[in-house]
C-alpha cells in the first residue's frame, strides 16, 4: 500500500474528548475517599522556620492534617533539591514551601492553609540581577550540557580592526510558562503499590524520582499523565506537587490531590531566568562578519545551579572567523529558574537578531540580505558539516510571501495618522534533538492494531501523528490503528521536551510497526487470540553522537503599528517560515507553529516579570499581571515550512516543530517597531510606557 498517512492533515485523536469535556486531567480522580491538600508557601526571602502553629488550622472543619518539616515522611536524598519539601526548617526563598494542609475537600484546605501561622528566622537577602554582581563567575556548563565558553581566532582584535562596529546591551526579564492546567498529582497506594495521575511531559522520569525518594523499586510505582493541558518545560521533570501528593497520601492512607495555585507557580516550578546580552558585531564594509561576542549573565537560585544557555544560538547561525560566547551566572535567593520554551535559543535569539538588525543599519543594508551574505558552509562552532541546512530558502521564500520587496528601508517611512508603520525580520534555529524510547506494536485478531510507548500528549496531537506513523510502517488504515501513551506502565520513552518527542518516539514506533508487518507477511493463519507483538528499542542509535550539525531553522517576518499617542504596539502581520525536516501531520504542525510564534509575540510585547528587591519575589504572579496574548492580538498569522529531506536524523527524516516558531518572533516583532519609529528599544517587552517614553525624548 502505498504511503499515504504520514504528512496528511489528519484530526486530533482526542479532540473530541477535550472540547466536550471529558478528557480527564491529574487532579480529576474522583477516587474514594479523596483528600484535597493545599501548601503554604513561605512568607520571607531568606531565612529558617523558627515555629508554625497549626491550631487554627485544625481548627477548621474538614481539616484532616497539617503536615510540616516536624512530622512528615522523611525522604531520600533527591538528585533535584527542589523536590526535598518538608525537610528541614531552611527557607532559601521566598514562596518555598513549608506546610501541606489535607483536607476533605479543596475549600477547606485553602481555608485551613490560609489559617497556619509561621514565625521566621529572618536574614538578608539578595534578588537583584546586574552584570557586574561581584558573586558573577563562569560555570563548566550552561543547561543542556553545553560549554559555558566558546572562543575562535581573536574575536577582540578582529573587533578593533572592523570597517563597521556594533556594541550593545539587550535586556530579557523573567518570564513564566502558565501553562492552562497548573501542576496538578493525584496519588494513592495500593498495598505496597503506588499510583500517581499527574500533570507532566515524561511519566518515566517521574517514576524512577519517586522510587528514589520513597525507597520503592520502579515496579511498585506507576505514573499516568492521560492528558496534559500544556507545560512549556516547566512540566518537563517532576515538581514539588506530585512528592507533596505522595507524601500526603503516604502518611494519611488515602488518595489525595495536589492542585498547585496559579499564583505559587512562578516559585516552585522554574521560569525562565533574566538574561542580560552583550552583542559585539564586527564587519567589513560588504557585510562579512569578522568578529562575534555574544556575553550573556543571567541568575541562579542557591537550590541548584540552572544556566541559560542563551549566548549557544551565536555558535550557529553565522559564518565568522573570530568569535566569543560566554555564560556568567549569579546565584541569589531567587526561585530556580529552569526550562521554558526554547530555553537558550528564545532570549538569545532575540539579543543576536537585534543586534544583526543594528548592524544591517549602520551598514546601510537590507537585513534580509547581510544575513544570506553571512551564511556559513558547516557549523561555525564545531566545523561539522549541517545534516540539513535550508535558511536562505526560508529567508526568500519569507520574503516573496511577505512582500519584502515593495519595503522602504528608511525608518519612519510608514504612517497612517498618528500610526509608524514597520516592518521586520529574524532568523531562527533549534537543534535537534532524539533520545532513546522503546515502543511495542501488536496485530489483533479483528483485524486492529495496537501500538504502545509512553510518549506524553501534552497537547501537540502526538497520539495522532503516531497513528500516522504506524498506520504507514503497517501499510493500513489510519483508522484500523489505536494508540496508547502517557503511563509509565507502557514501554519506556523519553519526555515531552525539548522539541524531541515525535523524533524519539516516532522511530521504535515505525521500527516495531515494519517488524510487525514483515511478520505477518509471511504468517501461516489467523493471528492468534492474544495478538501478535513485536518491540523496538532506539537505545545505543537515538543516542549516538552524530558527524552531522542537526538543526531546524526558520524566518521571521512582522509588521507592525506603533501609535504615537499611546505608545501601543499593534502587530498586523507574523509570517514565518520554516525548514523542519519531514512534516508528519500539516495540520498539528502548523498548530505547533502559529503557537510558538504567539508566544514569541507575547514575549515582544506584553510577557515580563519583575523580581521586588525588598520583597524576594516576583510581583506578576499570576494572568491578571502577567500578561499573555489573547485572540486579538493576532488578527493575521501565517505558517508555511519548505520541502525539506534530512537523511541523517531518523528513519522519518523529521524535526522539532514545538519550539523554532517562538525562537525568532521577538526579534521580528523589535526589529519591525525600530523601522516603524526609528526607535531602538533593547529591553522587552515592548510595553506602551517604554515605547512612548522613548518616542518623547528629544529627536524623536
Amino acid at each position: 500500500m502505498t504511503a499515504t498517512a504520514v504528512g496528511a492533515p489528519a484530526e486530533r485523536r482526542e479532540g473530541r474528548e477535550k472540547v466536550t469535556g471529558t478528557a480527564r486531567y491529574a487532579a480529576e480522580r474522583p477516587l474514594p475517599g479523596r483528600l484535597f491538600a493545599r501548601p503554604v508557601p513561605a512568607a520571607v526571602a531568606r531565612g529558617r522556620v523558627t515555629g508554625i502553629d497549626v491550631s487554627g488550622a485544625l481548627a477548621l472543619p474538614g481539616v484532616v492534617t497539617v503536615l510540616t518539616h516536624e512530622n512528615a515522611p522523611r525522604l531520600a536524598e533527591p538528585d533535584d533539591p527542589t523536590l526535598a519539601v518538608l525537610q528541614g526548617p531552611h527557607v532559601p526563598h521566598r514562596g518555598w514551601f513549608v506546610a501541606l494542609v489535607v483536607a476533605d475537600s479543596q475549600e477547606a484546605a485553602r481555608a485551613g492553609a490560609a489559617a497556619v501561622r509561621v514565625s521566621y528566622a529572618e536574614e538578608p537577602h539578595d534578588v537583584t540581577l546586574s552584570a557586574t554582581h561581584p558573586a558573577a563567575y563562569v560555570p563548566e556548563e550552561a543547561n543542556a550540557g553545553y560549554p559555558a565558553v566558546r572562543e575562535h581566532g581573536d574575536p577582540e582584535g578582529a573587533f578593533a580592526d572592523a570597517a563597521v562596529r556594533v556594541d550593545v546591551g539587550y535586556r530579557v526579564p523573567p518570564l513564566h510558562n502558565h501553562p492552562m492546567e497548573p501542576h496538578a498529582s493525584t496519588a494513592h497506594w495500593d498495598g505496597e503499590r503506588l499510583t500517581v495521575h499527574t500533570s507532566s511531559q515524561g511519566t518515566t522520569v517521574v517514576r524512577a524520582v519517586l522510587a528514589g525518594l520513597f525507597g520503592l523499586e520502579e515496579e511498585q510505582v506507576s505514573v499516568v499523565a492521560e492528558h496534559v493541558g500544556g507545560g512549556f518545560g516547566s512540566k518537563g521533570t517532576p515538581r514539588p506537587d506530585v512528592v507533596l501528593a505522595v507524601v500526603a497520601t503516604r502518611h494519611t492512607g488515602r488518595p489525595v490531590t495536589v492542585a498547585l495555585p496559579r499564583r505559587v507557580l512562578p516559585s516552585v516550578v522554574g521560569h525562565r531566568a533574566p538574561t542580560l546580552h552583550r552583542l559585539r558585531l564586527g564587519a567589513d564594509a560588504d557585510g562579512r562578519l569578522r568578529s562575534l561576542v555574544h556575553e550573556v549573565t543571567t541568575h541562579t537560585s542557591r537550590v541548584k545551579e540552572f544556566v541559560e544557555q542563551a549566548a549557544t544560538p551565536a555558535r550557529v547561525m553565522y559564518a565568522v572567523p573570530h568569535s566569543r560566547t560566554l555564560h556568567r551566572v549569579v546565584p541569589l535567593d531567587v526561585p530556580s529558574p529552569s526550562w521554558m520554551r526554547a530555553p537558550g535559543e528564545a532570549p538569545g535569539m532575540y539579543a543576536l537578531e537585534s543586534a544583526v538588525d543594528e548592524l544591517a543599519v549602520a551598514l546601510g543594508m537590507d537585513p534580509l540580505e547581510l544575513r544570506i551574505r553571512n551564511e556559513p558552509e558547516t557549523e561555525p562552532d564545531s566545523g561539522r558539516p549541517f545534516s540539513s541546512r535550508h535558511l536562505v530558502e526560508c529567508l526568500r521564500e519569507g520574503a516573496r510571501r511577505f512582500g519584502w520587496a515593495r519595503r522602504d528601508p528608511r525608518p519612519r517611512s510608514g504612517s497612517e495618522g498618528p500610526l509608524l508603520t514597520g516592518t521586520g525580520v529574524a532568523a531562527a534555529t533549534y537543534p535537534v534533538q532524539v533520545a532513546p524510547s522503546t515502543a511495542a506494536a501488536r496485530a489483533l485478531p479483528d483485524g486492529t492494531f495496537l501500538v504502545e510507548t509512553n510518549a506524553t500528549d501534552i497537547g501537540t496531537g502526538a497520539r495522532t501523528v503516531l497513528a500516522q506513523i504506524a498506520a504507514d510502517a503497517l501499510g493500513v488504515p489510519l483508522e484500523r490503528v489505536r494508540i496508547r501513551v502517557g503511563s509509565s506502565d507502557l514501554p519506556s520513552a523519553s519526555l515531552a521536551g525539548g522539541s524531541s518527542g515525535t523524533a524519539s518516539w516516532g522511530w521504535p514506533v515505525h521500527e516495531a510497526c515494519v517488524r510487525l508487518a514483515e511478520r505477518l507477511t509471511g504468517f501461516p493463519g489467523p493471528v492468534p487470540e492474544q495478538g501478535l507483538v513485536e518491540h523496538a528499542d532506539t537505545a545505543g542509535r537515538a543516542d549516538a553522537e552524530s558527524p552531522y550539525a542537526r538543526h531546524a531553522f526558520g524566518a521571521h517576518f512582522a509588521e507592525v503599528a506603533v501609535d504615537t499617542v499611546t505608545g501601543e504596539v499593534r502587530v498586523r502581520r507574523l509570517l514565518g517560515v520554516y525548514a523542519a525536516g519531514r512534516i508528519l501531520n500539516a495540520r498539528t504542525a502548523r498548530s505547533q507553529f502559529v503557537g510558538g510564534m504567539t508566544m514569541g509575540l507575547g514575549m515582544a510585547l506584553t510577557e515580563g516579570s519583575t523580581m521586588d528587591a525588598a520583597f524576594g519575589d516576583f510581583t506578576e504572579s499570576d494572568l491578571a499581571s502577567y500578561h499573555v496574548p489573547a485572540h486579538a492580538d493576532v488578527p493575521d498569522i501565517e505558517a508555511h515550512w519548505v520541502e525539506e529531506d534530512d537523511p541523517h536524523l531518523n528513519p522519518l527524516g523529521g524535526k522539532g516543530i514545538g519550539e523554532i516558531g517562538i525562537v525568532g518572533t521577538a526579534a521580528a516583532i523589535g526589529n519591525a517597531v525600530h523601522h516603524a519609529t526609528g526607535v531602538r528599544l533593547r529591553e522587552l517587552p515592548l510595553t506602551p510606557d517604554r515605547v512612548l517614553t522613548a518616542l518623547l525624548e528629544p529627536g524623536h
